[in-house]
């Protein structure tokens, strides 16, 4: 264990992937302030830079490693990279991912896969490449990232539904294993609904749709909630060692719905999701 005291984010070695932006970001700044030390990778590297400077500005010791999850050998590379540097590693928050908008008729098998590369195999390509450290350190933490919609469906979100649920299925079954094996970790999935990141505006869509217009649309009327926000209460619910995370107000109500009506929802999703669209323009 590399130390500290507090909240339990002081002198610890926390490894963020998707840090460029978003939630990723706002965790690693917020980390920083707390004291801790910070290893950052993201496929985009002047966001990842852009990062680090802010983290730096507040004290943090950083290293960055511009790195995409799916690449498997990268990301083992990367935690031995992490290890050799500051001797041990915490905490991990297997944050990377991407959106995807379009119907399942409309969708390519291209696009279904590179969702799922992502965003489940970037967290199990993390996650397996960090463990054995983080079991090392004595009282690691190991946080995914999910959705809200890794808890409910909705229309033209097939690929991000799947993966997503990937996500939380993976991540509450590793957290099992931990308890069964004793081993001093604790495993977090975190769910947010909708908050105001660069995964909406970079998302793609299916073929004669418009992603820009999409995102704007969920960005102005779904994102209630800010990356600082959501990185405050996803270090409060790591720091209690709570197995999972409801980040926004969308989530526990919608979460909630889904677990009292779980047919339900679903005519209430088909019915919603003509509020995901872009409003047509008027015409005349």
């Amino acid at each position: 264990m590399s130390g500290g005291t507090g909240d339990g984010f002081a002198g610890r070695v926390a490894a963020i992937t998707g840090a460029g932006s978003g939630i990723g970001r706002a965790l690693a700044v917020e980390l920083a302030g707390r004291g801790a030390r910070l290893a950052l990778s993201d496929v985009d590297g002047a966001g990842l830079e852009a990062t680090a400077e802010r983290c730096r500005a507040r004290g943090a010791e950083v290293s960055t490693r511009r790195l995409d999850v799916t690449e498997r050998e990268d990301v083992l590379a990367w935690a031995g990279e992490v290890v050799a540097r500051f001797g041990a590693v915490d905490q991990v928050y297997a944050n990377a991912g991407v959106a995807y908008y379009g119907e399942v008729a409309a969708e390519s098998f291209e696009d279904v896969e590179r969702v799922l590369d992502v965003n489940f195999w970037g967290v199990v390509n993390t996650a397996k490449a960090f463990l054995p450290h983080v079991i090392a350190s004595g009282d690691g933490r190991l946080v995914t990232v999910s959705s809200l919609f890794g808890l409910i469906a909705m229309p033209a979100q097939s690929a991000y539904n799947a993966s997503k649920f990937a996500v939380r299925g993976f991540t509450e079954a590793l957290r099992q294993e931990m308890l069964v094996a004793r081993h001093p970790v604790r495993v977090t999935c975190v769910h947010p609904g909708g908050v105001r990141t660069a995964v909406a505006r970079s998302a793609r869509a299916a073929e004669g749709l418009d992603a820009g217009a999409l995102a704007a649309n969920f960005d102005r009327r779904f994102a209630l909630t800010s990356p600082e926000r959501a990185a405050g209460v996803i270090l409060g619910g790591v720091r209690r060692g709570r197995p999972r995370v409801l980040v926004g107000p969308d989530a526990r109500v919608l979460d909630l719905f889904g677990r009292l009506s779980p047919v339900a929802y679903q005519r209430f999703g088909a019915w919603f999701s003509r509020f995901l669209a872009p409003p047509k323009p008027k015409r005349g």
